[in-house]
């Protein structure tokens, strides 16, 4: 008879060559409609309240996390492997994310700032109106680490550890924390649980997914050590006790340097400096892409590994 922790593996490996192979559906994704009626709920519920906010972040992960176990609850090995394999599919990014990647250096690499810029806004926040093609190219090697632990190893560790639940229950919460886990005067306060929900389940994952770099800088000219060393010695410089961990672990391992002043909407923040060598460019883009998915194979094979 086949155990629990096989369905699981096997579902997370398909799920993620689904991902791989045919990546995101291009309507009706869960995740957007998921985000649709969290901010429906949130319209009605928000307060200026610390309190109400961790209300409405448990309901709405609550509510991820409770369909996940219902899904799971189906005794039949063949069925469990397809619902762990769709939600794998579900809440990783992996395919997106190199794509998206790769759309930027193109546009770099042709000299398009004003392409690039437009660009910019289906990987991150940033105002990309101040930024040249050098800081355009940082931006993005600095969304592509950042968005490897988030969209592609936390998701696999916590499906490892709690299945379909804890796959269904991570998307949802760190899409909250997209959606609410801002330090601006609406949700500075509402916000609060989902931000720091989000800290805390991902802080072994992009510890994880630091090492997994730092292990893979071989695949992109780059060297284990060197990468360690400037994770160890630069991660802390990031106001982020998560993205700091795995953008410096790339910066290391690509030898560029990553981090300093950025502006989202209107507010300059300086996030420290990661990293020894110069300023990342399209080619180094192309790299980080290279290296987000060998880091991606990596978690799915601890999450095999360590699967229940």
């Amino acid at each position: 008879m086949v155990d629990a922790r096989s369905l699981t593996a096997l579902g997370l490996v398909t799920g993620y060559a689904l991902d791989a192979a045919v990546g995101d559906p291009r309507r009706g994704h869960p995740v957007a409609l998921f985000g649709r009626a969290a901010h429906a709920l949130e319209q009605r519920v928000w307060r200026d309240s610390r309190a109400r906010g961790a209300a409405y972040a448990v309901t709405c992960v609550g509510a991820a996390a409770g369909l996940g176990a219902l899904a799971q609850s189906v005794r039949r090995p063949p069925a469990r492997v397809v619902i762990t394999a769709l939600a794998t599919w579900t809440v990783l990014g992996g395919r997106g994310l190199a794509a998206e990647g790769e759309a930027m250096a193109a546009r770099l690499e042709a000299g398009d700032v004003p392409a690039a810029r437009r660009r910019l806004g289906h990987l991150c926040g940033r105002d990309a109106s101040v930024l040249d093609q050098k800081g355009l190219a940082r931006a993005a090697t600095e969304s592509i680490a950042e968005n490897t632990s988030d969209a592609v190893v936390a998701p696999l560790l916590w499906g490892a550890v709690a299945g379909v639940p804890g796959l269904l229950g991570y998307r949802a919460l760190n899409t909250l924390d997209a959606m609410v886990g801002h330090r601006t005067p609406r949700f500075e306060r509402f916000g609060w649980a989902a931000a720091r929900g989000d800290d805390l389940a991902n802080l072994l994952p992009a510890r994880a997914g630091a090492l997994a770099a730092a292990l893979c800088a071989p695949l992109v000219r780059g060297r284990p050590g060197r990468s360690l060393k400037v994770w160890r010695r630069d991660a802390a410089r990031h106001p982020s006790p998560n993205a700091g961990q795995i953008e410096a672990a790339f910066a290391g391992a690509l030898d560029v340097r990553l981090g300093g002043v950025n502006t989202y909407g209107g507010k300059v923040e300086d996030r420290g400096t990661l990293g020894d060598g110069p300023a990342p460019g399209a080619a180094d883009l192309r790299r980080a892409v290279r290296l987000s998915r060998a880091v991606g194979l990596a978690a799915l094979a601890l999450a095999v590994a360590v699967a229940r």
